[in-house]
């Protein structure tokens, strides 16, 4: 294995139960210890008088929650920090360490502050490297897990053709990369975002990942959305949990980035002030989607970008490098997706454009697809639509001036439509001046003298 050391990620493997029950079945056991953690004591030492310079004092039970962990794992640790003259209590409800509250003595407080200067990560106990590659590898989705049907149901809220599902259906199924390419306005972006909606299973994410003592926080709410998080029951003496809560519940995440993408993001992000790493977004969506919009418009070229992601998209593994020169190998288990307005060969040539597994054309719409759209759009709004009415609209404005067919007309033209109808007052309802004058709102026209 290349992540880290084989018998740490054995013992792992062991004590979670195995990869053979599907990623369904798949949940981060609860540390029992501080080995079980696989995070050295002194670092949850460390993290401990952090969360108590932050806070100033708290109880013990909300402690082990801030550090996502059982109070038992580091009751041990308090009494030695007590016996060490850097923590005292302040008060008890006479039911253990786990009640009592805590603060730090002015040692504590000198220490902690020389922690900080080093590191100010606070919260969590970082997940090692080992255990969050173990889970990744356990939760990839299995051969054969899209099916046609989970397909269509995902696009049911557009109009697409059995020749468009019958493309993408293998290279999802596949998650090997994917170029989608075509004309800007036919919806190859919005063809990409839908795919969120294929799998709607959840997986963990750890909040943070430690890596030869450096600390790389994972949590991003921008793009990681809790779910089903348990609700700590108050009680006396502990605090159960289903699971390891320095793990959080999320959907599989769907990340995108456009023209602003450097390679710099596709790196580890250090911050000089905070000293520790923040995740780049190929690590992020990680047992997701990770989606390159706009390819080719980037701040660096396409043969850049996709050099960067030779060996992660041929060995499923991705090399991050610190400040200090050394690098971590980390998984690369995201499906990743391009899409772009340009044509294939200006982005590279043929030996550039094999790297990228599956490309599909996204064509402009048939006429019959065309009105399809057109009528559901104007449903969505409201509107009563005839099919008479849409072909009306297209032999006006397309079928004698020769103009293109886009998915977005339908929805840019009616967007219009009802801006005109609330400004003029008029009922819900669409006529061919309507639309006339809707056209005509959206479309630059040749300048006459």
């Amino acid at each position: 294995m290349p992540f880290t050391d084989l018998e740490g990620l054995n013992e792992y493997a062991d004590y979670s139960g195995g990869a053979d029950e599907g990623p369904d079945a798949i949940v981060p056991p609860v540390p029992e210890t501080v080995e079980h953690t696989g995070i050295p004591q002194q670092l949850i030492e460390q993290l401990i008088l952090k969360d108590l310079y932050y806070k100033g004092e708290i109880v013990g039970r909300d402690l082990a929650s801030d550090l996502g962990l059982r109070f038992s794992v580091i009751e041990g640790m308090m009494d030695g920090l007590k016996r060490n003259n850097l923590l005292g209590v302040k008060s008890s409800l006479g039911m253990g360490a786990i009640s009592s509250r805590f603060l730090l003595t002015e040692n504590g407080r000198e220490l902690a502050k020389e922690y900080i200067s080093a590191c100010a990560y606070s919260g969590r106990v970082p997940v090692p490297l080992y255990q969050y590659a173990d889970l990744v590898r356990q939760q990839k989705q299995g051969d054969g897990w899209l099916t046609m049907d989970a397909l269509r149901d995902a696009y049911r809220h557009m109009v697409v053709t059995e020749e468009l599902l019958n493309a993408i259906g293998p290279a999802v199924n596949s998650g090997k990369s994917f170029l989608i390419y075509g004309q800007p306005g036919n919806g190859k972006t919005f063809l990409a975002e839908a795919l969120f909606n294929v799998d709607e299973t959840h997986i963990y994410v750890p909040h943070a990942i430690e890596c030869q003592g450096m600390i790389i926080q994972m949590f991003d709410p921008v793009y990681h959305h809790p779910v089903d998080e348990e609700t700590d029951q108050p009680s006396a003496f502990t605090t159960e949990s289903t699971y390891d809560k320095r793990w959080f519940k999320t959907r599989r995440p769907f990340i995108v980035s456009g023209g602003e993408l450097d390679l710099k993001m596709l790196d580890l992000s250090y911050n000089q002030v905070a000293k520790y790493y923040d995740a780049p977004l190929q690590l992020k969506a990680n047992n997701g989607i990770y989606l390159i919009d706009d390819f080719g418009r980037q701040k660096v070229t396409p043969a850049e970008v996709l050099n960067r992601w030779i060996v992660p998209m041929e060995r499923r593994v991705d090399f991050l490098t610190f400040v200090n020169g050394s690098k971590m190998t980390v998984p690369f288990e995201c499906f990743l997706i391009f899409s772009t307005n340009l044509k294939p060969h200006q982005l590279g040539d043929e030996a550039f454009l094999r790297r990228i597994q599956y490309k599909m054309l996204m064509k402009s719409p048939a006429e019959n697809e065309f009105v399809d759209i057109f009528v559901r759009f104007a449903e969505s709004k409201g509107l009563t639509c005839p099919r008479a009415l849409a072909n009306g609209f297209i032999d006006r404005h397309y079928r004698t001036t020769g103009k293109a067919r886009r998915r977005c007309h339908p929805r840019d033209v009616l967007s219009h439509a009802v801006d005109i109808i609330r400004f003029e007052r008029l009922p819900m309802e669409l006529n061919d001046e309507i639309l006339d004058k809707a056209f005509h709102s959206n479309f630059v026209s040749e300048d006459e003298d």
